[in-house]
């Protein structure tokens, strides 16, 4: 196996902690020696160690000499965990080669430089890098920014509508379709609906994977006068893992019902009545959510766009027309009232799900 078939095999190990590693980044490490792999390991959030550690214990003293292929460069730090580079450092390993340099500003580029310091030859395949960014998108995006990455996804028909004026019974995507959207919920720390679609549909919003997680979804709704009824779905099933978004307008004798129940209630008000996603996201952030997911209805979803909280698009085509004046679009609310104004997405990559069916990932673009 060549030096590109070992990174494969580092971000193989490393997707085996998606949804166990937050709010850390997805990483994963295999040590080499003599063209054999002696190690290997990835991270996971609750037992603590980092990659690298892991494939040096697995290594032991076969770790001296070898070399280090991880996704993401050693941490030189001490958080919950003492830094990496002591540790490989300590192993003598003799090389580190990285997919892509850490963007918390606690690393970036330090750890490569103690490694060098030591007479630890570093490298970066950048023929990687973008593979292992995507894989770290939530974590990327909150190290440059601060917040959580937001992603507004939709299952919609062909002409963009995501419910029709009676009859709602039935799905609009497939059973296909909808597994894979489980699969984004499972990557995703939190997810947000609004009240009309919770009064409408009394959705659970969970992870239906039954697969690890680090720690639950956190399910939130936006309910600026607290009409979430204490005996839905949400509301019963409640574990500590439901956030009830809301106003000061909102009763308070609502409030003390629903916390009595186990949800979490906090104000994030826009000054007309109206609950604010900018506050939600500064809020997901300072807990340490690194994403977030919108599954809502037609006002919700303009309300993230013109607020510009929203970071990327995930939607879900289905071969069907539903037309008319009555059936709801995808993005309701006022709009933008001339082309020359209408909100603009780069990166669009398109995704097939079934033969009949397709989505489409793209980027806001940000002025």
């Amino acid at each position: 196996m060549d030096a590109a078939g070992y990174m494969r095999e580092a971000l193989a190990e490393a997707r085996k902690g998606s949804a166990v590693s937050s709010p850390n980044p997805t990483v994963g490490a295999v040590l080499v020696r003599d063209g054999a792999m002696v190690g290997r390991g990835h991270h996971v959030y609750s037992k603590l160690d980092h990659a690298e550690i892991a494939a040096l214990r697995e290594a032991g003293d076969a770790a001296r000499g070898a070399t280090l292929y991880v996704t993401l460069e050693p941490c030189r730090h001490q958080g919950r965990t003492g830094p990496c580079t002591r540790a490989l450092i300590e192993a003598g390993v003799a090389k580190v080669v990285a997919a892509m340099r850490d963007p918390n500003p606690l690393v970036a580029g330090q750890g490569f430089d103690e490694l060098r310091a030591a007479g630890i030859e570093t490298e970066i395949d950048a023929a990687f890098t973008g593979e292992a960014e995507r894989l770290n998108e939530p974590f990327v995006h909150f190290m440059r920014t601060g917040r959580p990455l937001v992603t507004l996804k939709a299952a919609l028909t062909l002409d963009g509508k995501i419910a029709a004026p009676r009859d709602n019974t039935g799905w609009i995507t497939s059973e296909q379709a909808r597994l894979h959207v489980q699969q984004l919920r499972h990557r995703t720390d939190a997810i947000v609906t609004g009240i009309g679609t919770l009064l409408a549909d009394d959705c659970l919003l969970t992870d239906r994977t039954d697969t690890p997680r680090g720690r639950p979804l956190l399910r939130i709704v936006l309910d600026s006068q607290l009409r979430t009824p204490l005996h839905s779905r949400m509301i019963e099933t409640c574990r500590g893992d439901v956030l009830i978004v809301t106003t000061s307008l909102a009763p308070p004798e609502r409030r003390r019902a629903l916390e009595a129940r186990g949800a979490r209630v906090i104000v994030c008000d826009d000054g007309r009545g109206r609950t604010d996603p900018r506050q939600l996201v500064e809020w997901l952030g300072r807990e340490k959510h690194l994403s977030l997911m919108i599954e809502a209805g037609s006002k919700v979803n303009w309300a993230a766009l013109e607020s510009g909280v929203v970071d990327k698009i995930y939607f879900y085509y289905a071969p069907k027309i539903l037309g008319g004046m009555a059936s709801l679009p995808v993005v309701g609310g006022a709009g933008r009232q001339r082309r020359a104004d209408a909100i603009q997405f780069h990166d669009v990559k398109l995704h097939s799900i079934t033969a009949r069916e397709f989505a489409v990932e793209a980027w806001l673009d940000r002025d």
